[in-house]
Formats: structure tokens, C-alpha cells, sequence
């Protein structure tokens, strides 16, 4: 593998944070941890197709509403994902793009 500086890195699409304080530092940890749960990375990988309602999120991963409810309250406390209501139905979705972005990045690198 070749060793290359962050700044040459033709696959960073961000700027590259220079100071990490304590407070970022425990900040980074918990939103890592969002992606530490299988069941967490299902319900993103299944939202990149879009919008989504519980059921149907339950429904494609073969796992029960009351299952998949809990580990979506953990993702939108930690504005991994947004929610609206509509009538009786609630919807979820990425809460933006990076969420994809990190989620492939990770991807990528694990499959290297």
C-alpha cells in the first residue's frame, strides 16, 4: 500500500480537522458508535433507498416493528437520522448526506 500524506489523499472530500478538543473527541465517539450495531447499520443501509416508514423498514429487514422502533429512537437522538409525521405514520430518512458518505467510506475501507 503506498504511503501517501492525508493533504495529497485524492479520495478526502473534506478538510482535514487540525485540533480535536476533549468535548469533539467524546462527540466523535458516540457518533461512531451509532455505527457499532449491525441492526443500526441495516435500518441506513435500507434509508438510502429513501424515505421509509417503520413498518416497511421492519418489514425488509424481517425484524419486528417494536425492534426496529428502538434502535431508530437511538439513531434520531443522535441526528443520524430525521423523522416527520404524516397522519398516523411516522417517516424516517438519512438526516443528511454525510451519513451515506461515511457509511460507504467504511465500506470501502473494510473490503481493501
Amino acid at each position: 500500500m503506498e504511503n501517501r500524506k492525508a493533504d495529497e489523499c485524492q479520495h478526502t472530500q473534506f478538510q482535514r480537522v487540525d485540533e480535536l478538543d476533549a468535548v469533539e473527541a467524546e462527540e466523535l465517539a458516540i457518533f461512531f458508535k451509532m455505527y457499532a450495531d449491525a441492526t443500526r447499520l441495516k435500518i441506513l443501509h435500507v434509508l438510502f433507498k429513501g424515505e421509509m416508514c417503520v413498518q416497511c423498514i421492519a418489514d425488509e429487514l424481517e425484524m419486528s416493528q417494536s425492534a426496529i422502533s428502538h434502535q431508530l429512537a437511538i439513531l434520531k437522538r443522535n441526528r443520524i437520522i430525521k423523522s416527520r409525521r404524516d397522519k398516523k405514520n411516522m417517516f424516517y430518512s438519512l438526516d443528511d448526506r454525510h451519513i451515506e458518505l461515511i457509511f460507504n467510506a467504511a465500506y470501502e475501507h473494510m473490503k481493501e
